[in-house]
């Protein structure tokens, strides 16, 4: 009787198994579902899909932009631009409530009457409190909740912090993060801004819209419109 021959396993090649990986799919089908996630939890499933992007800018969380892009039809998408840079450092609830953050911009957009320029008005205030994430001008307890700059605290309890959890618990995650490698990151990126001496009064500029405030040195300003640092200019 002779012994049956002995097989190897087959294992993938790096190249093979680096094939099989799909960053961009994981990534933006993982985005779309919260999108749909949210939209239907929060928002009564008013608001049109987006663009989410991906801009990297020094500061910045997020920010919405109501009709950025159009297909070859005519058809018309709002952006929501999120931040991988802060991807590493912020839990997936916070990455998740600054999408819905953006998500209340767009619902203003479509359903309410937003503030005059980049005033963030007491109809969106309202609003971001009916979904759970209480509009703050400091991001904490205890801040303006209109104005210019306002950030957000999730509030415990809240329909936010449940659909969030829910959706959480069942596995969803951002599983892409930038890499804290900084020889594997080439252009002016990491650039810093010009450091001005103390005492001093510069120029801040938003890097999304080009607002500009004149203020001391060391201070942190917030660009109400786009949710992002306004950064020193020469």
């Amino acid at each position: 009787m002779t012994e049956a021959k002995k097989t190897k396993p087959v294992t993938a090649s790096p190249d093979q198994a680096a094939s099989s990986i799909k960053p961009t799919k994981e990534t933006y089908d993982r985005l779309q579902q919260a999108h749909e996630h949210f939209n239907k939890a929060l928002f009564g499933g008013t608001l049109p899909n987006a663009l989410i992007t991906f801009q990297r800018r020094k500061g910045s969380f997020g920010y919405f932009a109501g009709g950025r892009f159009a297909n070859e039809d005519g058809h018309r998408a709002d952006e929501i631009a999120l931040n991988p840079a802060h991807f590493t450092s912020r839990s997936q609830k916070d990455i998740l409530a600054t999408l819905v953050h953006e998500m209340a911009h767009q619902w203003q957009r479509h359903e309410g009457q937003p503030g005059r320029g980049r005033y963030h008005n007491r109809e969106w205030a309202e609003k971001m409190k009916e979904i759970g994430l209480c509009p703050s001008d400091t991001g904490v307890e205890g801040g303006k909740e209109t104005g210019e700059a306002v950030s957000h605290y999730i509030m415990p309890g809240g329909p936010f912090d449940v659909a969030a959890d829910k959706l959480l618990n069942k596995g969803y995650a951002l599983s892409w993060k930038e890499a804290l490698d900084p020889t594997a990151i080439t252009g002016d990126g990491n650039a810093e801004p010009a450091s001005p001496k103390s005492g001093q009064r510069v120029r801040y500029c938003c890097p999304q819209c080009d607002l500009k405030a004149w203020a001391k040195h060391d201070v942190r300003l917030l660009c109400g419109t786009d949710n992002v640092q306004m950064l020193p200019s020469e």
